[in-house]
């Protein structure tokens, strides 16, 4: 693995590549000596009791590219919607894999797909968003925003949130992509490759910024309505001070809002006013998954934790896969699912937090977290080959 999948600077470029030789050791898991910060641990012999059964498979173009650009399927009723980076976009029917339509887009995809309604949103390396009819592929309307995208589009009833790498969130128009407003926080000079995931409702949209800020859009205007600092930069090094949400907000239907930060805290805050509700010493860059009471948290030397969602209380921990690089978990019928670096696909019992099944997708590895529904996983690896199975019993 190589430093620029991990991370981004605004110096210059004399001293960016200074900062990438140097961020090798720290962002990309290698120490100066070729060990790992975090030593993948070797995969061991589990006692599988889900089985997982591929329903069918295919390839998606050319996959998430050398840079591993972000662009994690989506799902909506009964059609997945898949891109590569160079801009092939496909629809599939998710029973039998049957390509519904594809489209060759005259840009490069950077963002993850967001499939709404009648739409599929995503976001481009310069800075341009595509609404696609599901229906067909058809160009339904495009816009720009102020620089490349990486996070997938968030819809609510009226507005399409886009969040750029520049520290910028644009409200556009969901059926036009005419633009309502726009917010920009301040962007620290190094940050990791990556911007947080906007969450957004009809009334507010909660952002989180590299600077380790999250702030609570009120999505009239644009204006703040509340800030809360996550994490707090400390260290002497820019690598140390680095603080970026890099995930999404889980907000739930009650007022409780989860978020994770890198190098700093898991907090759950009232969604109303921010106000701290509890708090825990995590780094995660993954969004966190919430399943019931039960709150999922992948951290960043890829342990798998389940805490209290209520309390903060630690649940259980799961330390068989660490130092894989797992993706952010999903939840498939009683099970947690993750991919790793080597393009292995492990179930998790939700609630023992015991390995209960593993296949290998394919060997380029996994970096873009599984698309779930009841028993269903769709799994897309960094070369393309998207693979869909069902879990059992």
């Amino acid at each position: 693995m190589t430093a620029p999948r991990f991370f981004r600077t605004s110096l210059s470029l004399t001293r960016r590549l200074t900062l990438g030789a140097g961020l090798v050791a720290v962002l990309s898991g290698c120490a100066s000596q070729g060990d790992p910060v975090y030593p993948p641990s070797e995969l061991t012999d589990i006692d599988a009791s889900s089985s997982l059964d591929t329903r069918w498979s295919t390839g998606i173009g050319d996959g998430l590219g050398r840079a591993r650009y972000p662009v994690a399927p989506a799902r909506d009723g009964d059609r997945l919607f898949a891109a590569d980076a160079r801009g092939l976009v496909v629809a599939l029917d998710t029973q039998s894999g049957k390509r519904d339509w594809e489209v060759e887009l005259d840009a490069d995809v950077s963002s993850g797909l967001s499939a709404v309604a009648e739409h599929v949103y995503l976001g481009t390396r310069n800075g341009r968003i595509i609404a696609l009819n599901q229906k067909d592929g058809s160009e339904a309307w495009h816009a720009r925003v102020s620089s490349e995208v990486l996070a997938a589009p968030q819809a609510n009833r009226d507005l399409l949130l886009v969040q750029s790498t520049d520290g910028q969130v644009t409200a556009l128009d969901r059926r036009t992509g005419e633009s309502r407003w726009t917010y920009t926080s301040s962007t620290p000079s190094l940050t990791l490759r990556g911007t947080g995931t906007p969450r957004t409702i009809n009334p507010v949209t909660f952002a989180g910024f590299a600077n380790g800020r999250l702030v609570t859009l009120d999505n009239r205007s644009g204006e703040p309505l509340w800030q809360q600092q996550v994490a707090i930069p400390e260290g002497r090094s820019e690598v140390d001070r680095l603080v970026d949400l890099t995930g999404q907000p889980r907000l739930t239907q009650d007022g409780r809002l989860y978020v994770t930060s890198y190098n700093g805290r898991l907090l759950a805050l009232n969604a109303t006013n921010g106000e701290l509700m509890w708090e825990r010493p995590l780094s995660s860059r993954k969004t966190p998954l919430l399943v019931g009471d039960y709150l999922f948290v992948v951290s960043d030397d890829s342990r798998v934790i389940a805490l209290d969602a209520g309390s903060g209380d630690r649940l259980w921990e799961n330390d068989d896969l660490t130092g894989r690089w797992l993706t952010a978990p999903a939840f498939a019928d009683g099970r947690i699912a993750v991919g790793d670096h080597e393009g292995y696909l492990h179930l998790i019992d939700a609630r023992k937090g015991e390995l209960v099944g593993r296949t290998r997708v394919d060997s380029s590895g996994i970096s873009v977290a599984p698309v779930t529904d009841d028993s269903t996983i769709h799994v897309l690896a960094n070369d393309g080959s998207l693979e869909t199975l069902d879990v059992s019993p």
